[in-house]
């Protein structure tokens, strides 16, 4: 296949048959919205949604020296995971700067899936192929031998319970266990990208339309609805879940993002830009740089990213992500902005948008939090 050449995932057809809006996608054709997004939003939040994830990418890494590779590949304690359980950790350059945002699962004790974004996959697998050398260890491109189905929302321990006998009371949050959904095999993990609780179904991809169509009618009675990857952006901007390639690029470090309690200094060993994110570390504890916060809208005007966040008449950040958030009513955005106008409450914050200065208001992330 041509590196150009769009790439579909096993439920194409399906998307297509349900009248979806399709769009590029890290190279990958991928349903957009099927009717309302909006509509799509409110069904995860209150009911259920269903996700065709098919785009990401799976690596598996295997072998004596499985867990050491990835302790070194990454930044993260992956090592000191349980069997059964997941993490969410990173894999970082040697100058600290963020490759991509990654979950990583222990299938059995000497073997993992490395799932990383679509638009970094080959990235990550690159580097973690380079960086198995001198460890007894094998780093498999397992994008093809899987579909990965979500449902997510409220109703979705239910839905999933009327197909399967796995113990989904005893799933743990960021936790996999191998079962059988609705006569299909597959490896059942309860993570997401949403907020809410919900399931990520790793299945062949000859699997993924009988498992599709069975989610579909076990969901019928409680709104389930097809979802497509414009309310996935909205419903992780109000988690305040990070996007690479907005809120994480190469020219951030963990510390950078906030995100430095993956960054696991006291895990035995070196590991791939250690230097650089100690440095990082000490940076961000006694001058910190911009700080990513929340932004909510005063008014009716969305920010995007890019638009540059202002206060007293000076640049003080820039807009990482934005949009109407469904839940709150009101435009939301994420941003990286001066520490001194990082404070949840900051008076005099605005966004520019298109020349004119529009009041936000500066608030702590997450926008949104379900109840437990």
């Amino acid at each position: 296949m041509s590196s150009t050449e769009t790439r579909r995932t096993a439920l194409d057809a399906t998307h297509r048959a349900l009248g979806a809006t399709m769009t590029d996608f890290a190279g990958w054709d991928m349903p957009l919205r099927y009717a309302s997004e909006r509509d799509e939003h409110v069904a995860v939040r209150t009911r259920a949604g269903l996700f065709d994830l098919s785009h990401m990418g799976e690596i598996t890494v295997t072998g004596p020296q499985a867990a050491a590779l990835l302790d070194y590949a990454l930044v993260g304690n992956i090592g000191g995971v349980k069997p059964g359980r997941a993490r969410y950790t990173m894999i970082c350059r040697e100058d600290g700067g963020i490759l991509d945002d990654l979950i990583v699962y222990r299938l059995a004790d000497a073997e993992y899936m490395v799932v990383a974004n679509a638009s970094n996959a080959q990235t990550v697998l690159d580097a973690l192929t380079e960086r198995a050398a001198g460890f007894d260890a094998e780093v498999r491109d397992d994008r093809d031998a899987y579909a990965l189905l979500a449902v997510q929302g409220p109703e979705s321990p239910g839905i999933l319970k009327s197909l399967t006998d796995a113990d989904l009371d005893g799933l743990k949050y960021y936790a996999g266990l191998p079962g059988t959904v609705a006569g299909v095999p597959a490896l059942i993990a309860r993570t997401g990208y949403t907020g809410e609780d919900g399931f990520e179904l790793f299945v062949k991809p000859e699997h993924a339309v009988a498992l599709w169509q069975a989610l579909t009618e076990a969901g019928e009675g409680v709104g389930l609805v097809p979802c497509g990857l414009s309310c996935r952006d909205t419903l992780r901007l109000e988690a305040g879940m990070p996007l690479y390639g907005h809120e994480l690029t190469t020219s951030l470090t963990p510390f950078d993002a906030g995100l430095g309690r993956v960054v696991k200094f006291e895990k035995e060993g070196d590991f791939v830009g250690r230097a650089a994110l100690a440095e990082a570390a000490e940076r961000a504890a006694s001058e910190p740089p911009r700080v990513l916060v929340g932004l909510v809208a005063e008014g009716r005007r969305v920010p995007r990213a890019g638009y540059q966040v202002v206060a007293g008449g000076e640049v003080v950040g820039e807009v990482t992500s934005g949009a109407p958030s469904p839940t709150l009513g009101r435009p939301i955005a994420m941003a990286y902005v001066d520490a001194a106008h990082g404070a949840p409450g900051t008076e005099g914050v605005g966004v520019d948008i298109r020349g004119s200065h529009e009041p936000y208001e500066v608030m702590a992330l997450p926008f949104y939090k379900r109840q437990k």
